[in-house]
């Protein structure tokens, strides 16, 4: 199993409800399912120095190669453009 988190500074909120309209679709697709979204509540440290963020998704996909399809897919990708406006993202993958 391996998680996806995404950190995201919101930019554009119409923008960001469209993708979010959509989003879950595509995850679905590839066997992923959305486990928790939310807001941040307090930042205690940030040693590495991150850019800001203020909410977060977290993702579970079975694989690593689930998440690279699903990430790399001609549906997720025909969402990025309403994504860079809505949002920046650091997106990464934890494994369990």
């Amino acid at each position: 199993m391996v998680k996806v988190i995404g950190l995201m500074e919101l930019i554009d909120q119409s923008a960001f409800e469209q993708y979010r309209s959509q989003v879950g679709q595509t995850v679905e697709l590839y066997k992923g399912s959305i486990k928790n979204r939310g807001s941040v509540a307090e930042l205690f440290w940030n040693e590495l120095g991150i850019v800001s963020f203020n909410t977060f998704v977290e993702l579970e996909f079975p694989s690593t190669q689930d998440a690279h399809a699903w990430a790399n897919s001609s549906e997720y990708q025909s969402l990025v453009p309403i994504r860079s406006k809505a949002m920046k993202l650091t997106l990464f993958s934890v494994a369990i």
